[in-house]
């Protein structure tokens, strides 16, 4: 497939893992140049918050293609010398980086960027009302005949091998949905659970109240990378970033100081949930 021959850092012949590795790859390809287009500009919006350079991090925390590595302050501190959108830049088809050792990853939200193009695929066609869904990511268009298109979220119950009950079911239109969260991906070290999320400020998994992220926005891209970095940036800087963003709507589920689940939902987002009486 041209799309993961693209951006897929789990294909060693691919475009990204030839940029990562400093290989000849002629140019880059519209796959490629949409999603470092849309990596920089959540990376300028969420103040770093997303970062697809974390993808050495990902890979040495054991979150990526390659082997875990042994995690110890010095490493962290090796690995955050080459973290940064800053370093790397892009011209004319042309990845150009300020340390070669520069890599990225876009697999936070290329999930999020297939849903777009099948939808994009579906509505050249002249089919304006359906709903895709790739992996948990959603993007719904028109209705379904009267009604319109209804999906759940799941609890976020630790469970690696199958769904979980709903927690609440939204009516959609014309909008693009996707969750991320820490009860999946995570592995236990010494009785540690350790997420999957990488902060590329710190250099270490996120550790915060937020169990799940929703977002909803008119593109799953854009959902799926701004999930992302709600959850690196916990909940009280999550409500000041929203605050500032009224066009983002979301859902986020946290654990209070008494361990139990609370919710955190925009207001306009209230009025799209569905009467399930």
């Amino acid at each position: 497939m041209k799309f993961d021959a693209s951006v897929s850092t789990y294909q060693s012949n691919s475009l990204i893992s030839k940029i990562n590795h400093n290989q000849r790859y002629g140019r880059t390809d519209a796959y490629f140049n949409a999603c470092f287009e849309q990596a920089k500009e959540i990376w300028q919006l969420t103040a770093g918050a997303f970062d697809p350079t974390v993808y050495p991090l990902v890979n040495a925390w054991g979150f990526g293609p390659e082997k875990k590595d042994k995690i110890e302050q010095a490493k962290i501190d090796s690995l955050l010398a080459f973290v940064g959108f800053e370093k790397i830049t892009l011209k004319n088809g042309k990845i150009y980086k300020s340390d070669p050792r520069v890599s990225l990853d876009f697999n936070a939200f290329a999930q999020g960027y297939s849903v777009d193009l099948v939808s994009e695929f579906l509505l050249s066609k002249g089919i304006t009302s359906f709903i895709v869904e790739i992996g948990g990511e959603v993007y719904a268009h028109g209705k379904q005949g009267e009604h319109p298109w209804y999906i759940g979220l799941e609890q976020p119950v630790e469970n690696k091998t199958s769904t979980n009950p709903l927690n609440v079911i939204f009516q959609l239109e014309n909008i693009g949905v996707a969750t991320s969260g820490n009860y999946r991906r995570f592995s236990i070290e010494n009785g540690v659970k350790i997420v999957h999320h990488i902060d590329p400020r710190t250099g270490k998994p996120t550790s915060n109240q937020l169990l799940s992220a929703s977002i909803f926005t008119e593109h799953c891209i854009t959902s799926d990378a701004l999930a992302t970095a709600i959850l690196v940036m916990g909940l009280e800087k999550a409500k000041v970033f929203l605050a500032a963003h009224p066009e983002i709507q979301a859902y986020l589920i946290y654990s209070d100081v008494d361990g139990k689940y609370q919710v955190y939902i925009t207001p306009k987002l209230v009025d799209w949930i569905a009467d399930q009486q």
